[in-house]
């Protein structure tokens, strides 16, 4: 897993870098959020360390552009905040974020959100399914419909993968936010509905059943 450091006061940076090198990471390190934009742009990141108040662009900005770009959108953010800015911590939230720290920082709890994070990136069941002509291959991250790849964002890739992993049974709304994008993180009443409409223009409308109020299925 690939994380991005954005944070600039250098030394906290530092310990930042050395310590998720150490748990085994590929780390790099930024220094406002005008670099992490560059470094984005260059290279693909599993998580972005995002401190919110930063020259040249701050964080929130940075967020914001992240998540208007198809490609970019579904990288995982954690913002580094100061202890009770609880209104940046609502603002990030809206802008885009899926986790944030409170500063000063306990590198213990940082590490244990990070891996977290990086946990519910991966596939809910790594073994391959074919179901009504769409392919799933979780471990090599590819999705096929009718033999032809098709590029999935993270979050519908995992989205898809928990649906496709039991065929027919009716996963519930809170199942899905739990187990797609995490049981602390804050997203919006929408949030599911949009990635479901995104997967059906992809894999089409007769894979994927909604139980009105309920949640959602994967038929064949």
């Amino acid at each position: 897993m690939r994380i991005l450091v954005a944070e600039d006061e250098r030394n906290l940076n530092r310990i930042l870098t050395e310590a998720l090198t150490d748990e085994g990471y590929s780390v790099d390190p930024c220094f406002d959020g005008q670099e992490a934009w560059d470094a984005l742009a260059c290279a693909e990141y599993d998580v972005l360390v995002l401190d919110i108040m930063m020259p040249r662009m701050d964080g929130l900005e940075t967020c914001r552009r992240l998540r208007e770009h198809d490609e970019l959108k579904d990288t995982m953010i954690v913002f580094l905040t100061a202890l009770g800015e609880d209104e940046h911590q609502l603002t990030g939230f809206a802008a885009g974020a899926d986790d944030y720290i409170s500063k000063p920082i306990k590198m213990h709890i940082l590490v244990s959100r990070l891996k977290a994070i990086l946990k519910r990136i991966g596939a809910v069941d790594a073994a391959p399914r074919d179901t009504g002509g769409v392919t799933i291959d979780p471990a090599r991250y590819i999705v096929k419909r009718n033999g032809e790849e098709i590029s999935l964002p993270r979050k519908e890739f995992a989205l898809l993968t928990l649906l496709m992993s039991d065929p027919g049974r009716l996963f519930s709304r809170e199942e899905i936010y739990s187990r797609v994008w995490g049981e602390d993180v804050v997203v919006g009443d929408r949030t599911i509905d949009v990635h479901i409409r995104k997967l059906r223009q992809k894999i089409g409308d007769e894979h994927i059943i909604t139980v009105k109020g309920v949640g959602y299925k994967y038929e064949k």
